[in-house]
């Protein structure tokens, strides 16, 4: 097989799909059967400078996919079989790796980069191969220039795959040393100097240090804003972008070099090439990000708690900086509204004014009010355009006190534009900026409103007139809509839409039947405003909202008169379902609001889930997510008669359950089961075996994406308060399973931020299922069977108290608990809750909280625990 590994990786790219085929086949058997030699033969190929690139970059890339893969299983399952292989084997493959850094082919050097990197990223955190980082930095005072460029795109990939604590300061000194002397001018090479910029880029996180040290962040600064100069485009615009990620990671560090890098960038705005432009708005953005989170962590009170103060960079900068961002706004693309992954310089600066908006309020207005006054109506459509985005940039942030007045004074001119700029950049961004008016000025918490019944009507038919236009407007026109009913949704029982509710309803449906629908997003947004305008409706309009029904169940039967469809018709057809099965899940929910209009409706519920039936059959092996959510919504509105649908929709609710691929699926399944327990109550006993089989196996799955966990263990506690104590026979393996999460999930000491986030939604879902299990058996014979878990739950409250990272839904979650404890095990619980560590601190901690919701359950919980302590 050794002899013919050149051949086979060529055939596995030729043209010829056969041969490919074979090819491919052979390389799958060849790793199956013998993955030592496998990985060897692959890395003498990339090493081997006598072979063809096309090969040599081949196995280089079977070589990186057999260290890592994207989904954490398979990682996982490919670091074992690494480290499980013989070390002689893993010497040769290291030492091939390492010569192929010296190669004259340059992607094979390139993929040698990135495979020494993912074997690093596997070695170094155990204490392996510690003469890499020697052996990579004695490369450095090579002579040979590919030598030195090929070693510092090493050391870059490998700062990316580890984390900083792997690697000792020292070695961290001497690696930011070789990247900073290869960035320097007086590297010859450009090549050199760009893969040292590039590794600057993922070695900052490792430079902790070295950024608290003046003279080092000196250098490190000076050497960075050297690099934004340079002749050399591709070196300029990954300066830019280390001095985008420093602004983010070591932005208490900036002071002493905001002034010089201000002019840096607005001269690469004003004058540079647009990748690197791009970057120099971004450094500003970056740093309007930091200081939006500062001023909202610590609402502008840096008294105690904050560990980094706000230098208010941009408020400094503001003189010069908007009137930089407002000529960019001029330097428009023509198609740019056609592209929907547009990105140019005048879209960067209008985000990036936007979010100085939010950073400084009130100050930006004056500073641009000017320069829309000029523009607006001068003949160049550029420059009516860029007034506009200018406008619709600045209307979050600032004070609707601020903004009222000059909303009041441009709305008539902004409609006016919608229907009569001969532009259709100008009326894009008009249409765009009347959805941000009603967005951010327009709704319940505004004191003085800028929609009444006087221009209410003349809103409504330019937003109507401008849906007929080309579908990038229509598409903008759609979502001002959307924004215009959402303000109206706390209005009271009668709305200011009612009169021209048909009206808007009928125009969006014909929006959905246009040719060009398809294009910019327009029918996705047409079906989001109708859903946005009938869930903001009222029952004035339940009537119309109940015509609806039979209109839109028309439309997805014919999406499944389907004949024999390609697979790019069938995915159209199956966005489609997905839209129309949201329109009527939204109908569904506001009609099963009220018991008038939820008896009316009845009468369609067979005929829906005839349909949504048909929607699962569609597909083989997935589940359509949107139907299923629809499922969820007609279980609660038709309560217990729902029983009748479960024989024929079991199979698609197992089969959702079992789709750990689309685990989005999955985990909106697990909520429709809960919605379905809560409908059917014991009715749902027939199925519950198979539900609990399956949920405990999803569980104890590596396969399934973490983000499922949580929902399930409060699905337990849903099934457990339908069926009550018949849910004993699942608490043999229901409650260890919780026991271990819950013991998973107490400590957080040292995790970021996502982690935390993430173990609090653990920890809610173990609450709830506990929650539920006491209250299904609560004056049941069997609450017995519960006493001994109530330590190991007491121990857990104890221990997540203690920790003090708790987040509000947990809290109130918990004390919940405590209270179910009491309440069903009475005298049981009583002693046990008299005797843990912090309940009495953690019940006091939530009966004095500012959230009303915490305080009411605690009030419950201590009227239960005082009951079973009574007793």
């Amino acid at each position: 097989m050794a002899m013919e590994v050149t051949q086979i990786l060529l055939n596995a790219q030729s043209i010829d799909g056969n041969v490919r085929k074979h090819a491919e086949d052979s390389i799958k058997q060849f790793q199956e059967q013998n993955l030592p030699s496998f990985l060897l033969s692959l890395s003498g190929e990339l090493a081997n400078d006598d072979k063809p690139v096309e090969s040599r970059k081949l196995a280089g890339l079977i070589l990186k996919n057999a260290l890592d893969a994207k989904e954490q299983h398979r990682k996982f399952e490919l670091v074992q079989s690494w480290v499980t292989l013989d070390s002689a084997v893993k010497a040769q493959i290291k030492t091939c790796l390492l010569q192929t850094l010296s190669s004259a082919v340059s992607d094979a050097r390139s993929t040698a980069s990135q495979v020494i990197a993912k074997i690093a990223g596997i070695e170094l955190p155990q204490k392996q191969w510690p003469e890499l980082i020697v052996s990579l930095l004695s490369n450095i005072h090579q002579q040979a220039a590919n030598v030195r460029q090929a070693t510092l795109e090493t050391l870059g990939y490998l700062c990316e795959e580890v984390s900083p604590n792997v690697v000792d300061q020292d070695q961290v000194n001497k690696i930011l040393t070789a990247v900073v002397q290869g960035m320097n001018a007086s590297e010859g090479n450009n090549d050199v100097r760009l893969a040292a910029t590039r590794a600057l880029y993922n070695a900052l996180g490792f430079a902790q240090a070295n950024f608290s040290n003046d003279m080092e962040r000196d250098y490190i600064m000076r050497v960075v804003c050297e690099a934004t100069l340079s002749p050399e485009v591709k070196i300029r615009q990954a300066a830019f972008e280390c001095l985008v990620s420093i602004s983010s990671t070591y932005y208490e560090k900036l002071a002493h070099y905001i002034q010089d890098i201000f002019n840096i960038t607005a001269k690469a705005v004003r004058e540079d090439e647009e990748p690197v432009a791009l970057q120099a708005i971004e450094f500003w953005s970056s740093i309007c990000d930091e200081e939006i989170d500062i001023l909202e962590d610590y609402g502008g009170d840096f008294t105690g708690d904050s560990a980094i103060p706000c230098f208010y960079f941009i408020k400094q900068a503001l003189p010069a900086l908007v009137p930089l961002l407002l000529e960019t706004l001029l330097k428009q693309e023509e198609d740019q509204d056609q592209d929907e992954g547009a990105w140019n310089i005048a879209m960067a600066g209008g985000t990036c004014l936007g979010l100085v908006a939010r950073t400084v309020g009130d100050d930006i207005v004056p500073l641009v009010m000017p320069f829309i006054e000029e523009n607006i109506t001068k003949p160049e459509w550029r420059q009516r355009e860029a007034a506009t985005y200018a406008f619709g940039s600045i209307l979050e942030g600032p004070s609707p006190d601020k903004l009222t007045p000059i909303v009041n004074v441009a709305l008539t001119f902004m409609l006016t534009a919608l229907t009569k700029d001969p532009n259709n950049h100008v009326k894009d961004t008009t249409a765009w900026t009347l959805g941000r008016i009603f967005e951010f000025l327009h709704g319940s918490t505004i004191d003085s409103p800028i929609i009444t019944q006087a221009n209410c009507q003349q809103i409504i038919t330019v937003l109507l007139q401008s849906m007929k236009d080309v579908p990038n407007v229509a598409e903008k026109a759609c979502g001002a809509l959307y924004f215009l009913a959402q303000g109206f949704e706390e209005e009271g029982p009668s709305s200011t839409l009612t009169p021209f509710f048909q009206e808007i309803v009928q125009a969006l449906l014909t929006v959905t039947h246009r040719e060009d629908a398809s294009e910019s997003r327009l029918r996705t947004a047409a079906y989001e405003t109708l859903n946005e305008v009938v869930r903001c409706s009222t029952d004035e309009t339940a009537s119309m909202v109940l015509h609806l029904v039979p209109i839109i169940m028309m439309e997805l039967h014919k999406t499944l008169e389907g004949q024999k469809l390609s697979s790019d018709e069938r995915e159209k057809q199956s966005e489609l379902q997905g839209l129309l099965c949201g329109c009527l899940q939204v109908i569904i929910q506001k009609l099963g609001s009220s018991e008038t209009t939820k008896y009316l409706f009845m009468q369609y519920a067979d005929q829906i889930m005839e349909l949504y039936l048909r929607v699962f059959a569609c597909r083989s092996a997935t589940v359509h997510e949107e139907a299923m959510l629809a499922i969820g919504a007609l279980a609660y509105a038709t309560g217990p008669d729902f029983a009748k649908y479960m024989p024929e929709f079991y199979k698609y609710l197992e089969m959702g359950l079992q789709n750990f691929e689309e685990y989005q699926v999955c985990a909106v399944t697990v909520g429709v089961v809960g919605d379905i327990c809560r409908a059917l109550e014991d009715q749902i006993l027939p199925y519950c075996d198979g539900i609990m089989t399956q949920l405990l196996k999803n569980l104890s799955s590596n396969q399934l994406h973490r983000s499922v966990k949580p929902p399930i263990f409060s699905c337990f506690g849903d099934i457990a308060l339908a069926i009550g104590e018949n849910f004993e026979k699942y608490l043999l393996y229901a409650m260890p399973m919780l026991q271990s999460a819950a013991e998973l999930s107490a400590h957080t000491s040292g995790a970021d931020d996502d982690l935390v986030d993430y173990t609090n939604s653990l920890r809610n879902g173990i609450l709830e299922a506990y929650s539920g299990i006491f209250q299904g058996f609560k004056n049941s014979p069997k609450t017995q069977l519960l006493i001994p878990f109530a330590l190991h739950i007491l121990q857990f409250l104890d221990s997540i108290y203690m920790e003090k990272d708790m987040d509000d839904v947990v809290m109130k979650t918990a004390v919940g608990v405590l209270g179910d404890l009491a309440d069903t095990l009475g005298s049981n619980a009583g002693t046990l809750i008299q005797q843990s560590l912090s309940s009495k601190d953690f019940l006091d901690e939530c009966l004095s909280s500012d959230d009303h919701l915490i305080k009411e359950s605690a009030e419950w919980a201590k009227l239960a625990i005082s009951r079973s302590i009574s007793v």
